[in-house]
């Protein structure tokens, strides 16, 4: 398609306040303008760290404001397509997209035609589900309606949310699942299973409760990560994850509000395509530098670290930038969100067709204390040690790197039988063993 002749123009809203307008310019490409009474009024902060508040509020032009936006987007080409022809978008660039599905994306942006403001934030608005209607739209999540055409009653239900594999959003109240319409947000994302992925043509097919195990021994270890839990709709099996960019709000009436936040290659004006360091993306020494402004400094320093370490621990390659996200608060404050999207590779490991090789699998950020170190296999010890000493790492109580990392050890043991404990019936055994056998053997490498 070509290039069109004129300037388009979106606007962006948070929580029923205009926030200002991305306009794509023929000639200038991508241009951000804060609205004057969003950068005056008390909440009132920039939608990124990448794209801060300027004397004169002059606008933002150029990669930064490209790359905010396309990271709202899946980043698998093939969903984005099948987004496009679901929504009948004339392409499948950011702003096509987001013209038509930004009502709803991660955090707390509302992207809305220039001429069109969001219905007013007051009483919840959403079409009660039946596990029926549930089960459809989620078949109809992978695969859309033929020949462009549109779901039905789905007019008010666009949303947009980032990542690699396919995934939709329901709205819950009082147990029961709604489709939500107009202003009211979504509260959960349902990710579905990943099947068989890439040329190797791994099976991921147990992703769902892959990724809901990891979330449990995360939390065991204490840990902030995102709450979530299997569930079954007729034949759609999916991992419903709570949102931690909406919070209930009690006063003048019940209602959900959207919170800001955005992942690391927003706030470092990163594509998504570069989102893994090996690629240009952002590292632990980036992203440690962030983090010297939290307003929980310490803390999601401390948690940044030791989000590292059992990645290792569960062989979790997928760890990179997009995978770190940061609350945007008032005044530019910030500070890190939960972890999320965590998978172990743990069953994929073996040689053979639809197998990963132990000796190839790699952190998505490089391990560096006197040298850079990626791959999982080499990676020791003292590795870890002089990585915790590059950023002078102490706890609230003293303890240096050496205590943290044999903090970890220590609490293997018990963190397996906690666990296991909250396995299910039907969990798929196999994978569990794999998993937590894995965790157990690498907790005993880094004891010494």
């Amino acid at each position: 398609m070509g290039r069109r002749s004129h300037t388009r123009v979106l606007g962006l809203w948070m929580n029923g306040t205009h926030v200002g307008r991305w306009e794509l310019h023929p000639h200038q490409g991508d241009v951000l303008k804060y609205a004057a009474s969003w950068v005056a009024a008390p909440e009132g902060r920039p939608l990124s760290l990448s794209l801060p508040f300027t004397p004169d509020n002059a606008p933002h032009k150029g990669p930064a404001v490209r790359a905010y936006f396309e990271n709202l987007l899946p980043d698998s080409r093939d969903i984005r397509e099948r987004i496009a022809r679901r929504f009948q978008a004339g392409t499948t660039e950011a702003f096509d997209l987001l013209e038509q599905i930004g009502r709803d994306c991660i955090g707390a942006l509302q992207v809305l035609p220039a001429d069109m403001a969001p219905p007013a934030t007051g009483d919840l608005d959403a079409e009660p589900l039946t596990e029926a209607q549930i089960a459809q739209t989620l078949r109809e999540t992978v695969a859309p309606p033929p020949l462009g055409g549109m779901p039905e009653d789905d007019g008010h239900f666009r949303i947009s949310i980032a990542g690699a594999q396919e995934k939709t959003a329901f709205l819950q109240i009082d147990g029961r699942w709604y489709r939500p319409r107009g202003a009211t947000p979504t509260s959960h994302i349902f990710k579905l299973p990943m099947g068989l992925v890439g040329n190797m043509q791994l099976d991921l097919s147990e992703s769902v409760e892959n990724e809901w195990l990891c979330a449990l021994v995360l939390r065991a270890y204490g840990l902030p990560v995102a709450h979530c839990q299997p569930l079954v709709f007729e034949d759609q099996k999916v991992l419903a994850v709570e949102r931690f960019d909406r919070m209930w709000w009690d006063r003048g009436g019940k209602r959900l509000i959207r919170l800001p936040q955005e992942d690391m290659c927003q706030a470092t004006a990163t594509p998504p395509h570069l989102k893994y360091e090996a690629d240009g993306g952002p590292g632990i020494d980036r992203i440690m530098g962030l983090l010297d402004g939290s307003a929980h400094r310490e803390a999601d320093r401390l948690t940044l670290f030791r989000s590292q370490v059992l990645f290792w621990m569960l062989r979790a390659p997928d760890g990179h930038a997009k995978n770190f996200s940061l609350a945007l608060r008032p005044g530019g404050a910030y500070a890190l969100t939960p972890l999320y999207d965590v998978m172990s590779a743990y069953p994929l490991l073996g040689e053979g067709p639809g197998k990963l090789s132990a000796h190839r699998i790699r952190l998505a950020m490089a391990v560096r204390s006197k040298n850079a170190h990626w791959k999982m296999q080499d990676i020791q010890r003292r590795h870890w040690l002089g990585l915790g000493q590059r950023y002078g790492l102490v706890t609230s109580d003293g303890a240096d790197t050496a205590s943290i990392v044999d903090n970890l050890v220590a609490r293997t043991p018990e963190v397996i039988r906690t666990v296991r404990a909250m396995l299910p019936e039907g969990f798929p055994q196999p994978l569990a063993d794999r998993i937590l056998q894995g965790l157990q053997h690498a907790a005993d490498k880094l004891a010494g």
